[in-house]
């Protein structure tokens, strides 16, 4: 395998060509084309991914360490494929529509200005993680642990306290209906 460093791949497209198998550090990826390509088994520490598209990509064994992505489009991903040791990444202005965080271990975990609708997040760990101004629309959160999580500027969720660990998560008043919808009350 490769090692790459300190390098920028810009409006590339490798759903046609593969990427090459690499271990890339402090790299930086700018308006490249993964979508229905091929990220399985790549290794990604201290890289960027700026106005990529990753949607529907295979990300099995991958490992992302301490990796930014912003502005990308990454649909129907799923995270739980990839390597688990050192994963370690967060998400600015990004839509990850239809993807699953399923399982993981996910903690501080930022999502800023993400939006996140009808992704999976049943049975993660996502103590401390911050959703602001992110659309969590059908956003699935089932036996995952929201404790210390901030909700404050995040919108249409819904969440189950039932069915979730909220202890000390954070949320706004307009937010209490997305933690009460289950009981079919109203507030005024």
């Amino acid at each position: 395998m490769s090692f790459i460093a300190d390098q920028t791949f810009k409006n590339h497209n490798y759903n046609e060509t593969r990427l090459p198998k690499g271990e890339y550090e402090n790299c930086i990826f700018k308006g490249c084309t993964f979508e229905n390509g091929y990220l399985d088994n790549q290794n990604f520490m201290e890289c960027e991914f700026l106005d990529c598209n990753l949607s529907n990509a295979n990300l099995t064994n991958t490992t992302f360490k301490e990796v930014i992505f912003s502005h990308c489009k990454m649909l129907g991903l799923k995270f739980e494929d990839c390597n688990k040791f050192l994963m370690d990444f967060s998400f600015n202005n990004c839509i990850v529509n239809l993807s699953s965080f399923y399982g993981l271990t996910l903690k501080n975990q930022a999502f800023i200005s993400c939006k996140l609708i009808e992704v999976d997040f049943t049975k993660a760990d996502l103590i401390g993680a911050i959703f602001s101004e992110s659309d969590l629309e059908r956003a699935t959160f089932n036996s995952t642990n929201l404790q210390k999580a901030d909700f404050t500027r995040a919108r249409n969720f819904i969440i189950d306290p039932e069915m979730n660990s909220l202890k000390n998560a954070k949320f706004s008043q307009d937010g209490l209906l997305g933690l009460l919808n289950k009981y079919k009350i109203k507030l005024e």
